[in-house]
This record gives structure tokens, sequence and C-alpha cells, in this order.
């Protein structure tokens, strides 16, 4: 069984920080400063960063948890994360509806109710309180904390394979995300249709995280670090560039030879299609290439705020799903110039900020003082 590393990766703070600030400008209704996020450019988005970037935190701290106190301690504390994470769903609900509700009551606008899915609260608030407990209900922009919630209940006994035999976690992972596109599993939602997000096929990226944090990354150091798989990843992103490009200019459409177009569409979110999987990996090569572990700017003021956003990433998250809601409702009802979307997105981005650094300030008030020579790579977070 492989030591886990307890050196902390900046990089993946940096990335997780950018990644919420990068849902939350999506999460905004026709917010024109959603257009330099990654989703306009490619097939993948925030998302994939994120829950890659959540089963690799989460190997780091529970898989060296396990070695240390073993299976049933560490199952115990993974199945506590994912009951906090739940409670903070379950007031995140409470609260997101409070707050759509409020808004389309003052302002005399049913289709507030409609925009972001609570219609059916409104009608049958009972059942659909059960609903939404039983995570089957689930408003606008709500989709992501369930399916981390799942991906954590079972992680366990993937993490303890994951420590014996990482290839055989990886390809038991691969098998599961196969059954899932030939049978179509997934799970019911309420009132109706399936989850947005289907965890069957989800936890390739969340296991494929985990893997890279035990040892895989390691051994794929040399493959990741060839110039032919530079250039593979490179040209898969022009070809994705130009895929996207096609869906806002339709007469480029004619360039893409049609049993290209033929084959490749739908590409499916819900299921996390094999193109959205490799145009993340390819992303994620350059990435890794470009952005060295120990880049010194990974320390440098400019990145601090992503930073510090990427180690508070739940508070982060449910914060932004506010804070979409609210951006929605100001383009809505105030202005819904070019302006005032840069001024809203700016605002909210700072809002964030501020949040995780009065976050980071309780944290260290609650350790103490601390020693007066601190290693860069040990940076603390969520998993």
């Amino acid at each position: 069984m492989a030591p886990v590393k307890t050196e902390r990766d900046l990089r993946l703070d940096l990335f997780r920080g950018l990644a919420l600030w990068l849902i939350f400008l999506d999460h905004i209704p026709s917010n024109a400063v959603s257009w330099i996020t990654i989703r306009n450019y490619g097939f993948s988005d925030a998302t994939e960063i994120f829950v890659f970037i959540s089963g690799y935190t989460a190997a780091f701290v529970y898989g060296r948890a396990m070695q240390q106190d073993g299976f049933i301690v560490a199952s115990a504390r993974v199945l506590k994360r994912a009951w906090q994470i739940y409670v903070a769903h379950v007031f995140l609900f409470a609260i997101y509806l409070a707050e759509i509700a409020y808004v389309a009551h003052s302002f005399d606008n049913p289709l507030y109710t409609e925009e972001m899915g609570v219609l059916d609260f409104l009608r049958n608030p009972d059942v659909t309180i059960i609903q939404a407990l039983l995570l089957k209900f689930k408003p606008v922009n709500m989709d992501v904390l369930p399916l981390y919630i799942m991906l954590l209940v079972g992680f366990a006994p993937v993490l303890w394979l994951l420590l014996r035999s990482r290839s055989l976690a990886l390809i038991a992972s691969a098998a599961l995300y196969a059954l899932t596109y030939r049978f179509g599993w997934n799970i019911p939602a309420y009132p109706s249709g399936v989850w947005v997000f289907n965890p069957f096929a989800w936890q390739l990226l969340f296991v494929f995280g985990a893997w890279c944090a035990l040892g895989g990354a390691k051994r794929l150091a040399p493959v990741i670090g060839s110039r032919v798989t530079l250039a593979l990843a490179a040209l898969y992103l022009a070809f994705a560039f130009f895929v996207a490009m096609t869906w806002y200019f339709p007469h480029a459409a004619v360039f893409l030879p049609r049993i290209i177009g033929d084959n490749i569409y739908p590409i499916d979110k819900t299921n996390l299609d094999v193109l959205r999987i490799l145009h993340f990996f390819s992303l994620a090569i350059i990435v890794v290439n470009f952005v060295p572990r120990d880049w010194r700017a990974l320390r440098s003021p400019w990145f601090e705020p992503a930073i510090l956003c990427g180690q508070h990433s739940l508070a982060i998250f449910c914060l932004g799903v506010f804070l979409a809601f609210a951006g929605h409702f100001v383009f809505t009802e105030v202005s819904n110039r070019l302006l005032t979307h840069v001024i809203v997105s700016l605002v909210g981005i700072a809002i964030m900020v501020a949040t995780a650094a009065v976050l980071t300030w309780y944290k260290n008030i609650e350790r103490g003082p601390r020693p007066p020579v601190i290693k860069p790579g040990l940076v603390g977070g969520d998993a």
C-alpha cells in the first residue's frame, strides 16, 4: 500500500476556486460575462474541474486517514463529510426557496418561480419537501451538491480498493460508467425526469481524480509530459473549439464533415459524454505542462483570491447560488445593460472572495498561532 502524500498541491485550490467563479457566472441566466467561461469554447465546463478536484482532495484527505486509522474510522469520516454537505444542501434549499418566493411575491412576477424550477414546491409543498430531502427535487442550480453527496456516500469502499489496487479500482469505475451508458441507469427526479448529473456516470471522473491523488498522476507523468501527448491535446482542444463555434455561427457548420456531426451529437452532460471527458483531459494536460506544482506565481497575491475560494469550496458554492439568483433579479428588475452584467459579475466574485477571506481568518483564530516557518505546499481545504 503506497503512502499518501502529505503536501497539498496549491494548483488544486487555485483551479477549484476558478471553477467556483465560472459556475457562478454560468448560473446567472443571460449573463454576458459568462461568455468568458470555458463552456462556450469546448465540450466540457467548470463542473468537470470541480468533480475531478473533489475526487483528488477526497483521496488526499481520507486516504491518509484510512492508512493511519483503518477502514471503519476513515469511512465514518467520509460519511460525516457527506452528512455535512447534506445539511448544507438542505439549508441552501430552504433559504434559496425563501429568496425566490420573496422576490416573486414582492415584485409580482411569478416567472421567477417557474424559471428557477420551484413551481411544484409552491403547488405541493408537503410532497415536494419530502422529495427534496430524498434529493429527488432540486431547483435550478442546485444539482452539484446532491451529486457530491452521492459520490462521497459510496467513496469509502472505492478508496479501500484504490489503496490496494489502483488499476482494479479504476477499471471497476470505468465498467460502471460503460454499463450506465449501455442500460441507461440513473436516479429518478421529482416531479419527472432523472438527475441532471448522473452519479453512476460522473463517478468516473471523481474516481479518476482519486486515482491520480494516490499515485496515478505520477504513473502518467511521462505520458502527459511528452510532446506527442501535448500536441494531441492541443489538436483536440482546437477541434472542440471549432465545433463549439458552429453552435454560434451556423454557417461555419458546412466545414464540419457530416460524418462527424452525425456521430458526436448529442454531447450529453447528464451522462458525462466521452467527448466531455476527453476535452477535460486535454485541458488538464495543458495545465500540468504549463503550470508546474512549484510555480512561484501560485504564492503571489494575484492568485490568492481564487485559492482562498478553493479552500472553502462548500461555503463559496452555496453563496454563489444565492448571488446568481440575485444577479438574475438585478438583470430583470433593474437593468440588463452590458455594464450591469459586468458590475454584477465582479461584485459577486468580490463577495465570494471576501467571504472566503473571513472564513480563513476564523480558521486561523481557531487554530491559534502558527510556527514561524511554514512550507508553502501545505495548504488545507475542503475535501
